[in-house]
């Protein structure tokens, strides 16, 4: 398999640099502040018109813990089936229960609402109390891929369990690295867990365009957005790995 790159994109320009820069697949989100949660039907459906590498929005309705409650799954639900309606590749889900272990029961019931869009586990694998079990947890409820930090802050810190975690899965789900991932040490984190799939935001921050800015709201009105000689860096790097 040759390597792929996954770009966590917070707006709609975000995502269309991701693709121009040559990722293959977008992670769609809102609220960066919050560690992403479920974008807009609006972005979404924008997102799928103008995208033709794979785009993934994040399921997730709030900032916090991974711990939802009824109402929240009923959202869950509703988000995955306007993504299915929307023609978007797949979504990327995420439940524990209170005790740190995978909600696989709901988590099940998403992925089988998704067919046969692809499903990824997201960061919530880092907050899981063993994550060896929590692996085959999530490989048996039929997720294609797991986004993880190694149960780490970033991803380089990680390294370890991650390089593990490929080991035990054998190929039968893809742990894609993500949390601090930039050139700089993508080509070191792939020789250090074997891992084929990477995922970063590619973060930088950009300055309004407001010719007018209230300086009495002291506020700045600055944009969270992918950096494009970043992932292009990146690309470049895996494609000659």
């Amino acid at each position: 398999m040759d390597n792929q790159l996954e770009i966590c994109s917070f707006n709609i320009q975000s995502a269309l640099i991701a693709q121009e820069a040559g990722a293959q697949r977008v992670e769609l989100c809102a609220d960066p502040e919050g560690g992403g949660t479920t974008p807009s039907y609006g972005l979404i459906k924008r997102a799928r018109e103008l995208l033709h590498i794979q785009l993934y929005p994040i399921i997730r309705p709030r900032a916090g813990d991974f711990l939802f409650n009824d109402e929240e799954f009923e959202i869950m639900q509703t988000d995955v089936a306007n993504c299915k309606n929307l023609g978007c590749d797949g979504v990327v889900i995420g439940m524990l229960q209170s005790d740190g272990c995978i909600d696989k029961k709901r988590c099940a019931q998403l992925v089988q609402l998704a067919y046969p869009l692809g499903v990824t586990f997201h960061r919530a694998f880092d907050h899981a109390a063993h994550s060896f079990e929590a692996l085959e947890d999530i490989i048996s409820i039929g997720c294609e891929r797991i986004l993880s930090s190694g149960q780490k802050p970033t991803a380089i810190e990680g390294a370890d369990l991650l390089n593990e975690l490929i080991r035990q899965a054998e190929d039968r789900i893809v742990i894609m690295p993500g949390s601090g991932v930039r050139a700089n040490n993508v080509v070191e984190l792939k020789e250090k867990t074997g891992a084929m799939e990477f995922h970063t935001s590619a973060r930088t921050t950009i300055k309004s365009p407001m010719q007018f800015i209230n300086e009495s709201m002291k506020e700045e009105g600055a944009m969270t957005m992918v950096d494009e000689k970043e992932v292009w860096e990146i690309v470049q790097l895996l494609n000659n790995g």
